[in-house]
């Protein structure tokens, strides 16, 4: 039998009950729901229904999230999306890092969503591809908490499964091939320097949504992990005011 652990104290999924306006946010891998849970709560003050789900085997620990799969991660968002879609009449999704891909996943199954903000999002990452390819090591360093503040920690693993860095590659070549044909209205914030996710990555889903309506904002003061890092207000804001200018009365 599997050994079950804990949920980390602060890695617990959240759900703030609101209007018909649904958000779904995202977090990213090998992290916890600790990196969106403020951006939650503004949008929760904001009047918006905000949910914040607890991707399958995160935020316990990095030998649980070993058990896990790239299909394992998309079925966690797709939950999310169902509860909210049962509960409000609009839907956003809101993702950071491999939130942000499950985002444009839950795009292209679902076309009715009606914006999507993705930060940093992961659509390829080299690094992580050579090293999937690599033999013999089952865990590697943390690759979490790249943040520029100082002070500021990101609750994530402090370890990384080997078999997950396979599954997070399989997520993001699947889902790559996929934005051409995304329509769904996207705005994409990302750090001018990010020690995790290239940049380019950003642009890649910018210079590629079929979407009409479509933006990019650059981050200057943060890394990776923006949520929790000197330009969190203005991704609050940001976000906000998108969601209110596509969402209906």
């Amino acid at each position: 039998m599997a050994k079950t652990y804990p949920v980390m104290k602060g890695a617990e999924a959240f759900h703030f009950p609101g209007n018909e306006v649904g958000i779904l946010v995202q977090h990213g891998f090998t992290g916890t729901t600790q990196s969106m849970r403020g951006l939650g709560e503004y949008l929760a003050k904001c009047g918006f229904t905000v949910y914040g789900p607890r991707l399958k085997g995160h935020g316990t620990h990095y030998e649980e999230m070993e058990g896990t799969t790239w299909k394992d991660w998309i079925e966690s968002a797709d939950d999310g999306y169902r509860m909210l879609k049962k509960k409000c009449s609009q839907i956003f999704v809101v993702g950071l890092s491999m939130g942000g891909t499950l985002a444009v996943e839950l795009a292209h199954r679902h076309p009715e969503i009606r914006g999507m903000v993705l930060i940093n999002a992961a659509m390829k990452m080299d690094s992580l591809e050579r090293t999937a390819l690599e033999e013999g090591s089952r865990f590697l360093d943390a690759i979490g908490s790249d943040i520029r503040a100082e002070g500021v920690q990101e609750l994530a693993y402090e370890k990384t499964p080997v078999k997950s860095v396979k599954e997070i590659v399989k997520l993001m070549e699947v889902t790559r091939k996929k934005v051409p044909s995304v329509s769904c209205p996207a705005l994409i914030l990302v750090s001018k320097e990010d020690h995790v996710v290239p940049p380019s990555n950003s642009r890649f889903l910018f210079e590629n949504l079929k979407s009409a309506d479509k933006s990019l904002i650059e981050l200057e003061n943060s890394y990776h992990v923006a949520t929790l890092d000197h330009d969190k207000e203005l991704i609050t804001r940001e976000t906000e005011a998108f969601i209110k200018r596509l969402s209906y009365n």
